[in-house]
């Protein structure tokens, strides 16, 4: 599915469960208002005989509010069955949905007007819930819609007012502050609309960081990659860089069929993405019979040689299906995206990586299972502990020799 088509069903959800939760407003509205009609009657009764000149408008009055909360709470249950619908059906429903609504007030204007003078009708309680309407339409979540309630509510404001001979001049004015303020509605609208797409934008990017890093990072990484961007700029620095290779994986993948090498892939580097991620590392690569990890890429810990030994060891223990071969090297290097703007990878690069990786090979030379260079081990402290020297050793394509320790 495209971002756009993705963006117009995210929208499309966020629109309905607005809509849901305005007519659950408006429905609690009209609960209340239910209420306090009969309140209002008996604790202001001198008010009451003015406003409801016979005890029948009173009822009206309740009867038309209670089939309001009927109305909000059936629409409510409908919307989303409309909603899968969709098509032009929908549109149209919202915007008579917007106009019956917003005629709840003229109703109770006319209903009034009726029995009490005009002046006090129309500067009445009554004409009050314009505004609400106007202001919950927001939740809609749709600019028009919002500009259309406050035209709805002006237009008919201003034939009642016409109707009941009020001041033209005054009764101008409240409608075109009843069309500003669908205007300013639909301006909030338009702006939580906009927002909630930024928001899924951002949602959407983040889930492609996390793609591109896929499981080669633990969640604690992710998080820090994250709070610096998607666009990890190089850097030079401090890493401890591991190598595992699989021991005579050659002749295994010929003594197998291809489902158990893959399946025996899948279980060794199952542990290995665990582990590596446990101890703060990332997977840079898998090389089909191994993988390299780096210690303090992208973010600097201050303990990767620690991490790094810690991580060794546990591979080495836990990793029993096959023989396998580790070796770690640290230094400085120079780490970051690197690839074109359809592709990127993360990557380290520097003769730390190329000497990690001889130091792996090394094990097959002595028959060992985890190899360290001096750099590493001077760094590792206690995790370290246990190492036994294997002296000055020449590695190819390095003039000086290197330090290297046996840790398993």
């Amino acid at each position: 599915m495209s971002m756009s088509r993705e963006l117009e069903a995210h929208l499309g959800q966020e629109i309905l469960e607005s809509e849901r939760l305005r007519m659950a407003i408006l429905a609690a509205l009209f609960a209340l208002l239910t209420l306090v009609f009969p309140l209002f009657a008996a604790l202001f009764h001198e008010e009451y005989r003015v406003t409801f000149a016979s005890r029948g408008m009173l009822w009206t009055a309740m009867t038309i509010s209670g089939a309001l909360v009927a109305y909000e709470m059936l629409a409510r249950r409908l919307l989303p069955i409309f909603a899968r619908r969709g098509g032009t059906a929908v549109v149209v429903l919202r915007y008579w949905n917007a106009f019956l609504e917003t005629s709840v007030p003229s109703l109770l204007i006319w209903m009034a007007g009726r029995n009490v003078e005009a002046q006090f009708v129309l500067g009445g309680p009554a004409v009050l819930l314009y505004a609400v309407f106007i202001v919950l339409s927001t939740l809609r979540l749709e600019a028009r819609i919002s500009i259309f309630t406050g035209l709805v509510a002006a237009a008919e404001f201003a034939i009642l007012s016409f109707h009941y001979d009020a001041p033209r001049g005054l009764t101008l004015m409240k409608a075109l502050l009843l069309v500003l303020a669908g205007v300013a509605a639909g301006f909030v609208a338009a702006e939580l609309r906009r927002r909630i797409a930024k928001a899924f934008h951002a949602l959407r990017e983040r889930e492609r960081v996390m793609s591109a890093f896929g499981q080669q990072v633990s969640p604690q990484v992710a998080e820090a990659i994250l709070r610096q961007g998607a666009g990890i700029a190089s850097r030079r620095g401090f890493v401890c860089v591991m190598f595992m290779d699989i021991r005579n994986f050659t002749p295994l993948a010929e003594s197998r069929s291809p489902e158990e090498i893959v399946a025996l892939q899948n279980d060794v580097f199952g542990i290995a993405i665990e582990v590596i991620n446990r101890h703060r590392g990332v997977i840079n690569q898998f090389l089909g019979d191994g993988f390299m990890a780096t210690f303090g890429a992208p973010l600097s810990t201050g303990e990767e040689c620690r991490d790094a030994v810690a991580a060794g060891r546990e591979l080495v223990e836990r990793i029993r299906q096959v023989e396998i071969g580790v070796g770690l090297h640290a230094g400085d290097a120079v780490s970051g995206n690197i690839g074109s703007a359809e592709r990127k990878q993360y990557s380290v690069t520097g003769t730390v990586v190329i000497l990690a990786s001889r130091i792996e090979q090394l094990n097959k030379q002595f028959g060992s299972r985890l190899l360290v260079s001096r750099e590493v081990l001077e760094r590792a402290g206690e995790r370290g502990a246990g190492a036994m020297p294997l002296g000055p050793i020449h590695v190819k394509g390095h003039a000086a020799p290197i330090e290297v320790y046996r840790l398993a």
